[in-house]
C-alpha cells in the first residue's frame, strides 16, 4: 500500500528519483498518466494499472463522453522504467501538463502515487486541511 508524502526534485533531464519506500510496491516498471480532477500525475504499478484498465474497459463504447474520456486519459499514459538508482523519466508533455519544473511532492494514495508540483500540492493541502473536519463529518453521515 502506498502511503505518505515525500518531497523530491526533478533533474534537468526530467528524471525523478522515486523514494525507496515506494519502489518496493511500484516495481521496476510503472505507468504514468495525467491525474484526474487536479493537475497532478498518476503513477501506477503495472498490476494496479491492469485493475484500472479492467474498469476502463467496462465503459460503454456507445457513449460519446465515455469514449472521449478513455481517449484523452489513455493517450496520456506511458510505460516508464525505473533505473538502478530508482529514477524514472517523466515525459515532457506530462511535466508541462502538470506544471512540473523542479520541486515536486510524491504522494502515496493507497493504490497509486501522485506527483505534484510542490507549490500546487501545498495549496491543495492547505485547502484540504481547512475543509477536513467538514468533509469527514459528511463522510461519517454516509456510513464511512
Amino acid at each position: 500500500m502506498l502511503l505518505g508524502a515525500k518531497s523530491r526534485t526533478v533533474d534537468d533531464n526530467g528524471r525523478l528519483i522515486v523514494p525507496s519506500k515506494f519502489r518496493e510496491d511500484l516495481g521496476d516498471e510503472a505507468i504514468i498518466s495525467v491525474g484526474l480532477n487536479e493537475r497532478c500525475l498518476f503513477l501506477f504499478s503495472v498490476a494496479e494499472w491492469e485493475k484500472f484498465d479492467e474498469k476502463v474497459r467496462t465503459l460503454p463504447i456507445t457513449k460519446k463522453d465515455a469514449q472521449g474520456f478513455v481517449r484523452w486519459f489513455l493517450s496520456s499514459a506511458s510505460h516508464v522504467q525505473l533505473d538502478q538508482q530508482g529514477r524514472l523519466l517523466i515525459p515532457q508533455v506530462l511535466r508541462e501538463w502538470a506544471g512540473i519544473e523542479r520541486d515536486v511532492v510524491i504522494v502515496g494514495v493507497s493504490s497509486r502515487l501522485e506527483i505534484w508540483d510542490k507549490v500546487k500540492w501545498e495549496a491543495f493541502y492547505k485547502e484540504a486541511e481547512y475543509k477536513y473536519k467538514e468533509i469527514s463529518e459528511d463522510l461519517t453521515s454516509t456510513g464511512f
